[in-house]
């Protein structure tokens, strides 16, 4: 049976994935106050195309920030996992600091906006994203060759 030793400093990774956890839960309450503003009924994703008001476009702006957090948590979440095992506190504050910057995403987004613009304001998660994806990779390709 092989067995590997995690550095305890690797619960700070975990903690850091926990809270991708908790941002899906304001994510959802956020999502649930704009449709309940708009007056959005279910199953309904998104409101009606002929509705051009306000209330709606900020529901359907929330609606869509949730959507990315969704298609971009998992591949955070695991490029987070692996390369917390090599850079244990890097990975951590570099997973918190995405955290971040998607509730900033979250609230610029939610504001509406012209073409919901507001998102730009927390644009930097992708920093976060592609240096774990990176920092993933390197764990990878530095356990394959030995370094």
């Amino acid at each position: 049976m092989a067995s590997f030793t995690v550095d305890p400093s690797y619960g700070y990774v975990l903690m850091a994935a926990t809270s991708t956890f908790l941002m899906n839960f304001v994510h959802i309450s956020n999502t649930g106050k704009y449709r309940k503003l708009a007056k959005v009924p279910y199953p309904l994703s998104y409101a009606p195309a002929d509705r051009t008001d306000d209330a709606a476009h900020k529901f359907n702006c929330a609606q869509r920030s949730h959507a990315n957090f969704i298609e971009n948590q998992v591949s955070t979440l695991g490029a987070l996992l692996i390369a917390g095992l090599r850079y244990p506190v890097t990975a951590a504050a570099m997973g918190a600091g995405w955290t971040v910057m998607r509730y900033v995403y979250m609230v610029g987004y939610s504001q509406g906006g012209d073409q919901g613009k507001g998102r730009y304001k927390g644009i930097a998660f992708w920093l976060f994203q592609l240096g774990l994806l990176g920092m993933s990779g390197y764990t990878g390709a530095a356990l394959v060759m030995g370094w």
